[in-house]
C-alpha cells in the first residue's frame, strides 16, 4: 500500500492526494468546507478499496481458499492498525459497526439495556449529536433510567461549575462528545471522564468530529466507550469503530444474532464468539474496514502537529472575517475550539445563504446539523457552518467571505 509520506505540511502536497478537489462547480473552482459533515478521501484510500475489489473481493474468516485469506489478512491488519492509533489498545478492542451511531447504539442496546435499572442516570450534554441523545431516551424508556443534562454557556462552552451537581450516587455513565460538530467547541474530556470515574460512573466519548483534528489516546482520556466514524476519518462510508475496554465488552450481551459472531449454535442453544466478533455479525463492510486502515495509515503519515497549526490559522482568519460582515453573527464563540465556524445572518435563512453559496462554488452546511436541542438553546432554526481540514487553503477561506459579501448583497 502507498502511503504517499508527505513530510513536514505543504497544503498543495495535501491537496494532490484528493482527486475530488480538482473540479468545477457551478462554472468556479470547488471549495469544499462540509468537512465536519464529511471528510474528503485521499488517492491512498480508493486505490486500497479498488485493490481489494480488483484482486481480494471474498468473504472473510473460515474461507478455505487464497482470496478468503487475504481479504482476512487485510480487514484484520486494519483493526491493528485502528487499535495503535487509538492508542495501541488491544485489538479486541476494535469493534467494527456502520459508525458513530451505530457504536453509540451498540452500547446502549447492549451494556444499558443490561446494566441500566429505574432512577439511574444518564447524563449528556446540551451540544450532543442527536445519535448521542436518541438512543439513550429510548434505552432510558425500556429501563426507567432518566436523562439528565450538562448546560453550555452563552460562547457555547460547558458549564463545567454545574457538572459537580450533576454527578450523583444515580449517574451509571457520562456521554459527551469531545468536539461539537456545530460550535467547534474542545471538550475537556479528560477531566471530566475523572470526575465521572469518581462517582463511579462510565464513560462514553462520542470522537466523530475530534479524530480528525487531533492525535487520540482513548485510554489517556480516561474513555469507557470511543465512537468513530471513517467517513470523517478520510476514510469511506458505512464503517466506524467502538473501541471499549475488554472488561465491559466481556460482560456485554450481544446486541446482533447471525453469522460470524457464533461459537457454536444448536436448537437447544447458542455460545457466543470472543470479543470482537461477539458482536460482529454477518458478513462485515470488509471494503470499508480495508479503507478505513488506508486512511489512518495516511494520516498517521501526515504531520498532525503541523497540520492542527494550519487549521488553527484557517479558523482564526474564517473567524476575523466573519466578525467583519455586518449582519453576521458567529454562534460558538468558545475559548477551546477548532476547525468548525458556524453562523447566522440577521434576517435570512440559513439554507438561502448556504445555496447562493454553492452557486459560487463554495460547499457549506445550512440546518440544525442534527442538534435540535442545541438550536433551541440558542434561539435559532438552524446556522450556517463552514468547517476545515488540512487540505483547505487561506485562498478558500477568502473565497467564502468574498462569496458570502455577495450574497448577502443580493438577499438585502
Amino acid at each position: 500500500m502507498n502511503s504517499r509520506v508527505i513530510a513536514g505540511f505543504d497544503v498543495d502536497a495535501v491537496r494532490r492526494e484528493f482527486p475530488i478537489l480538482d473540479q468545477q462547480v457551478n462554472g468556479q473552482p470547488l471549495v469544499y468546507l462540509d468537512n465536519a459533515a464529511t471528510m474528503q478521501k485521499p488517492a491512498a484510500v480508493i486505490d486500497a478499496i479498488a485493490h481489494y475489489y480488483r484482486h481480494d473481493n471474498a468473504n472473510v474468516h473460515r474461507g478455505a481458499h487464497a482470496l478468503a485469506s487475504r481479504a482476512t489478512e487485510a480487514m484484520e491488519q486494519a483493526r491493528e492498525r485502528v487499535a495503535e492509533f487509538l492508542g495501541g489498545v488491544a485489538r479486541e478492542e476494535i469493534l467494527w459497526t456502520r459508525g458513530t451511531t451505530e457504536s453509540i447504539n451498540l452500547v446502549a442496546n447492549s451494556w444499558g439495556r443490561a446494566n441500566l435499572q429505574p432512577g439511574d442516570e444518564i447524563l449528556l450534554t446540551t451540544m450532543e449529536h442527536h445519535a448521542n441523545i436518541v438512543p439513550w431516551q429510548m434505552v432510558a424508556a425500556a429501563t426507567g433510567a432518566r436523562i439528565r443534562v450538562l448546560p453550555i454557556t452563552d460562547d457555547g462552552a460547558l458549564d463545567l461549575e454545574a457538572l459537580p451537581g450533576l454527578l450523583g450516587e444515580r449517574t451509571r455513565l457520562v456521554a459527551i462528545t469531545q468536539m461539537s460538530n456545530v460550535l467547534g467547541t474542545v471538550n475537556p474530556v479528560a477531566e471530566i471522564a475523572r470526575m465521572a470515574h469518581a462517582a463511579r460512573a462510565l464513560v462514553l466519548i462520542d470522537g466523530a468530529q475530534a479524530i480528525n483534528h487531533f492525535e487520540v489516546d482513548v485510554r489517556a482520556l480516561g474513555a469507557d466507550f470511543y465512537a468513530l466514524s471513517g467517513h470523517k476519518l478520510f476514510g469511506p462510508t458505512g464503517i466506524g469503530v467502538l473501541y471499549g475496554r475488554r472488561e465491559l465488552l466481556d460482560a456485554m450481551p450481544p446486541w446482533q444474532g447471525g453469522g460470524q459472531m457464533i461459537e457454536r449454535v444448536s436448537f437447544d442453544g447458542t455460545t457466543y464468539a470472543q470479543v470482537p466478533w461477539k458482536f460482529e455479525a454477518g458478513t462485515p463492510h470488509i471494503a470499508g474496514a480495508i479503507g478505513l486502515g488506508a486512511a489512518v495509515a495516511w494520516l498517521q503519515n501526515l504531520d498532525r502537529d503541523a497540520a492542527e497549526r494550519h487549521e488553527r490559522e484557517l479558523l482564526a482568519r474564517l473567524d476575523t472575517g466573519l466578525d467583519a460582515i455586518a449582519g453576521v453573527r458567529r454562534i460558538g464563540t468558545a475559548a477551546a475550539r477548532a476547525a468548525i465556524a458556524s453562523f447566522v445572518v440577521d434576517g435570512v435563512h440559513p439554507t438561502d445563504v448556504g445555496v447562493l453559496l454553492d452557486q459560487q462554488g463554495v460547499a457549506v452546511r445550512a440546518g440544525h446539523h442534527c442538534t435540535m436541542p442545541l438550536m433551541a438553546r440558542f434561539g435559532i432554526p438552524g446556522t450556517v457552518r463552514a468547517s476545515l481540514a488540512p487540505y483547505n487553503t487561506l485562498a478558500e477561506v477568502d473565497r467564502l467571505l468574498v462569496a458570502l459579501d455577495k450574497a448577502l448583497g443580493f438577499l438585502r
